[in-house]
């Protein structure tokens, strides 16, 4: 077994640089039969110079997901699988061994037909989801239940009642989970119970939440106050969120790392939707090539339209409508709309707010060779 290689900087003045002796093996088998170690022995493996991911970057094609998804349909029923979803895993030893997709981030392609319902549950787990295909499904979120399309955005927060389903006049829906369970998992506060009733009877009217909250920067001067941890607006719609994409690409030229890009936000207050996951919709002007970046945390992004490649971690991961693709933390990557027509539109959704909340997120530039990774 070949000794892991020494990097020159832990062999400065206070970094662990204690050389082994028989006078000392012999301390350390002593401590290891008390449930004890010497700091010194790990310290440099667990006190890392910059974040080390233990996953990789990992596309999964639509293409290639869609027919087993579809197939699930008519294997079981939601009623049997609870919920009826393909789960999406990180190609990586921690991605399969915490049901990840990156991070501690869960994601997972759930389908549904005209008429069926997911049972009504709740868990300590926040949950959003991404529209990807069909029309005519629905949620009910602690008595709102809103109507979804393709490419909208809808949140289930954590510690709310929630059932999905089509309607019977609807259409087979395919839609993209994402869920903070491993993170749940990890910080061992994960709660999950089943409602009384099959489902929730709505105690609202149809698409209450968007009618009240869904219009660009008004919000309805008699509300009753709002002190939940997440957004009153349950769903974003596709149609509005483009339109004010198109709008901002009118006012600038864009972030030079991600085009034209607009954070999924709570109209109360501004921030994030949801206290553990952020989503943003971005757009990239065709032929347009982003410089290089990476940041703590990490994202899944989504092909909402167009079609193009990232580069992530030197590596090009080519993408069209719907395939999904990850970013591990601190992991470099750039984006490409290839197209010479057509803007590309990425959805992403993100574990931002945690790193945020906890004083760790930071950003860095890619200087070299113009902003752009070697391949």
């Amino acid at each position: 077994m070949s000794k892991k290689a020494i990097d020159p900087r832990d062999l400065q003045l206070g970094r662990s640089n204690v050389k082994d002796n028989e006078e000392l093996i012999d301390f350390y088998n002593k401590l290891e039969a008390k449930s004890t170690t010497a700091f010194w022995k790990r310290a440099n493996d667990i006190e890392p110079w910059e974040p080390v991911t233990r996953y990789v970057p990992t596309i999964w094609r639509y293409s290639e997901l869609r027919d087993l998804v579809l197939q699930s349909a008519e294997l079981v029923t939601p009623e049997e699988a609870g919920r009826r979803v393909i789960v999406l895993m990180n190609n990586s030893d921690a991605g399969r061994d915490n049901t990840a997709c990156v991070g501690w981030l869960f994601s997972g392609l759930q389908v549904m037909k005209p008429g069926e319902i997911t049972p009504a549950h709740m868990h300590t787990a926040s949950a959003q989801r991404f529209i990807m295909e069909g029309g005519g499904a629905y949620t009910v979120v602690d008595g709102h239940q809103v109507s979804l399309e393709k490419n909208d955005y809808v949140l289930t927060p954590n510690g709310c009642w929630h059932d999905h389903g089509v309607f019977n006049d609807g259409q087979v829906c395919i839609w993209q989970d994402g869920l903070d369970i491993p993170l749940m998992n990890s910080l061992e506060t994960n709660f999950y119970a089943v409602y009384p009733e099959k489902v929730q009877t709505p105690s609202f009217e149809l698409d209450d939440s968007p009618n009240s909250y869904g219009g660009p920067g008004l919000i309805p001067a008699d509300r009753q106050p709002w002190d939940k941890p997440y957004s009153p607006l349950l769903v974003y719609r596709w149609i509005e969120t483009r339109n004010a994409l198109y709008n901002l690409s009118k006012s600038g030229n864009g972030s030079p790392y991600d085009g034209f890009i607009l954070r999924y936000s709570n109209p109360v207050t501004g921030g994030w939707a949801m206290s553990t996951m952020g989503a943003h919709m971005q757009m990239l002007k065709p032929n347009h090539h982003t410089k290089a970046h990476r940041h703590t945390g990490n994202v899944m992004y989504n092909c909402a339209g167009g079609e193009g490649y990232s580069i992530v971690g030197g590596e090009i991961f080519e993408w069209k409508e719907h395939d999904i693709f990850c970013v591990p933390s601190w992991v470099w990557h750039e984006h490409v709309n290839t197209s010479k027509n057509e803007e590309a539109f990425l959805y992403s959704f993100n574990d931002f707010p945690v790193m945020e909340s906890l004083g760790v997120y930071k950003e860095e530039s890619y200087d070299e060779n113009n902003g752009h990774q070697t391949v």
